[in-house]
């Protein structure tokens, strides 16, 4: 089935790119995003238009939302663009290949932000993001500090709302990292309910909303996701099950959702959260193509950003909140 998806995936993006007449825009660097009306997208957008500004370049940013369609179809109209370089967030890790093989023939670099994808041989494309076992690392180890102060572990009969996007690697490198770091805290097997959804918050509510009635006996969740979405889709769901707010510990993992409720003053399920800059790995992403277009530095295989456990008490001194 991958293959058939590549391979027609190739196909749409030639014929779309032979039906354009190749109009060169001078200087022109692209960001094709997936789920581009989500906060950290947005800011990750931001980042990569002021990088693009600050080095005399024009930029065009795509939304893509989860169609990989709508991606193969930005893919393709960069290239007959004449864009000279593309980042891009996928929706589909499985177009991977046809895109680098696009972008490879039609001489356009190419960088994979945030989901890392992979050529025709198994090698990478050029990736700009984060490490997903490092940032699931440290969800849980945020998710164990606040459960063992909490004193759940005496005796009350808590769950944990494993939130995970399985279909997407990195997604799974995160989660999974997180699911390690408690089991290490002496947190059981059967403590861990998953809930399995793609990414959105009203995906995450809608999935997490039957785990939790499936669960009677438990009255206390710890929840954790690939993304502040899928936590605050949870704790939504547990907020309408009528759980309140000390009865979750929630630890998301981008902040931009999580600090919402904290500048508001409201109670809420998030407890802390990893924070991701979407604006550093835009500029990151667009210095790395402009870069190599210039010939001053090659594509490096990884850019890696930092990041930093944030909670209602220190977000402020650490990141903006919108």
């Amino acid at each position: 089935m991958r293959s058939r998806i590549t391979m027609l995936s190739l196909a749409a993006i030639m014929a779309s790119v032979l039906g354009h007449s190749a109009f060169a825009a001078d200087k022109e660097i692209v960001a094709i995003y997936k789920s581009g009306t989500q906060q950290y997208f947005i800011d990750q957008a931001d980042g990569f238009k002021k990088a693009a500004e600050a080095r005399g370049y024009s930029s065009n940013i795509i939304n893509v939302e989860l169609d990989a369609n709508r991606a193969i179809s930005a893919v393709s109209d960069a290239i007959a663009s004449g864009a000279k370089g593309i980042a891009i967030t996928a929706p589909d890790q499985a177009i991977g290949p046809a895109v680098a093989k696009a972008a490879s023939d039609a001489k356009v670099l190419l960088v994979a932000t945030d989901d890392p994808l992979k050529k025709n041989d198994g090698s990478a494309v050029p990736f700009v993001g984060f490490d997903g076992t490092a940032m699931g690392n440290s969800v849980g180890e945020a998710a164990v500090d606040i459960l063992k102060k909490s004193g759940w572990m005496d005796g009350a009969n808590y769950g944990v709302l494993a939130t995970e996007y399985q279909t997407v690697s990195v997604c799974n490198d995160r989660t999974n990292a997180s699911r390690q770091k408690l089991e290490d805290a002496g947190v059981a097997a059967d403590h861990f309910k998953v809930v399995a959804y793609d990414g959105t918050t009203d995906n995450a509510l809608q999935a997490a909303g039957p785990v939790i009635t499936a669960n009677p006996g438990i009255d206390k969740w710890i929840v954790y996701a690939c993304n502040d979405e899928g936590v605050l889709g949870a704790t939504n769901a547990l907020r309408n099950a009528g759980f309140n707010p000390e009865d979750v510990i929630g630890v998301g993992l981008g902040a931009y959702e999580a600090c919402r409720p904290w500048q508001a003053g409201i109670a809420t399920g998030f407890k802390a959260a990893l924070y991701l800059s979407g604006a550093d790995v835009g500029k990151a992403a667009a210095n790395a193509l402009i870069d190599a277009i210039e010939g001053t530095k090659p594509l490096p295989e990884k850019t890696v950003a930092d990041t930093t456990i944030v909670t209602p008490d220190n977000y402020k001194d650490v990141m903006p909140c919108s």
